[in-house]
């Protein structure tokens, strides 16, 4: 008897000691386990339906892995830049700098576009260069002058980390992490990243009423007619006004023929009647995203108002919308704007600030 109470005794002791040692090793916890959330999501008033592929819908901890990747700095050769670094929310995801600095001070040439309503948008970067928000996720990474990294490296760095791995299992249901999850998480966070609180977003609804300055109102007259041809470029689609929904680039005569030599859309389709030619920017918040244009060369909106009235560089690969009216761009070098005009169209130009886009806290750094 006495033998068989000191086997059970051991054998109890046993089954206690190999608790204990369950308890301390690591186990997936409890999210991880429930497959992750589709997000239905809705667009707002007046938008067209939203566009995200079916090969990365929206997700709960995809989104939440999207976030954390987006301001992490790890995925920087030297751990010091984040995608917002040269897309700080402060900006409306834009950079306040002509030229963002990228690792060891690098500079390049290129203003960093700021990121609004990229669900609809079909082509990225300046020169078109991404055909989806996956694609162009990768760049700044594998870019010399940006991130200085690559993508095989941020992988293996993602592996090693502490809480990375299991937050990737969660949100794709693998522990292989690979630079294509990295870029669908990434695509995930930027797609949300909508502005639609802006006083010009009531237009629909309230119509000329939702202009309390005249100054407003003469703007958008100017802004949507042959006098200002804003609209050919930014109209956006119907109701989806002061946003370039449409993929359009366009040559609007910031550079002569030996300037634009090798620039812009050329890059992506070697074709000489592209040389010149930048994707067409979203106004959205513009009043928060100086400096202007895709070399950053412009510090106010009043300047750029004014190189559309006076500055434009007439070249082969002008824009018909200024070629058409070529009397006024040869008398006036632009369309040849009145003070009071000018001023009209900066005016509007500011209805189209969207500060609760800049303070939405689904947008803010998770690390802070």
């Amino acid at each position: 008897m006495k033998r068989v109470a000191s086997i059970s005794i051991i054998f109890s002791f046993i089954i206690i000691l190999i608790a204990s040692c369950k308890d301390d090793d690591p186990k997936p916890t409890v999210v991880d386990a429930i497959p992750d959330t589709v997000i239905n999501f809705v667009s707002p008033p007046y938008f067209p339906a939203f566009i995200q592929p079916s090969s990365n819908p929206l997700t709960k901890r995809g989104l939440e892995l999207g976030r954390m990747l987006f301001y992490d700095p790890i995925l920087s050769s030297d751990s010091t830049i984040a995608c917002a670094s040269c897309h700080n929310p402060s900006y409306s995801f834009a950079d306040n700098k002509k030229y963002s600095l990228g690792v060891d001070g690098a500079v390049g040439d290129i203003q960093s576009m700021a990121l609004i309503n990229l669900a609809w948008q079909k082509k990225f970067f300046w020169n078109g260069r991404a055909s989806s928000l996956e694609e162009q996720a990768l760049g700044p990474i594998n870019n010399p002058i940006e991130m200085h990294e690559t993508s095989e490296n941020v992988v293996k760095k993602l592996k090693a980390h502490k809480d990375y791995p299991k937050r990737f299992r969660s949100a794709f249901g693998t522990d292989n992490i690979t630079p294509e999850l990295i870029a669908r998480a990434i695509a995930q966070f930027e797609r949300t990243l909508i502005s639609n609180g802006s006083k010009f977003d009531e237009y629909p609804a309230k119509q000329t009423q939702v202009f309390t300055d005249v100054l407003e109102f003469e703007g958008f007259q100017i802004f949507f007619n042959e006098r200002g041809q804003c609209f050919h470029c930014h109209g956006g689609g119907g109701t989806f006004l002061a946003h370039n929904l449409d993929t359009i680039f366009r040559n609007n005569g910031l550079l002569s023929d030996a300037q634009m030599q090798g620039k812009g859309l050329y890059q992506v389709t070697g074709h000489t009647y592209d040389q010149g030619k930048f994707k067409v920017p979203t106004l959205r918040n513009v009043e928060l995203t100086p400096p202007y244009m895709h070399d950053g060369r412009f510090s106010t909106l009043e300047e750029v108002v004014e190189f559309y009235s006076s500055g434009i560089q007439q070249n082969q690969n002008l824009d018909i919308n200024f070629t058409k009216n070529q009397d006024r761009l040869d008398q006036y070098g632009g369309l040849g704007l009145t003070t009071r005009e000018k001023q009209a169209l900066v005016k509007f130009m500011k209805t189209f600030t969207d500060t609760s886009y800049i303070n939405n806290p689904n947008f803010k750094n998770p690390f802070h």
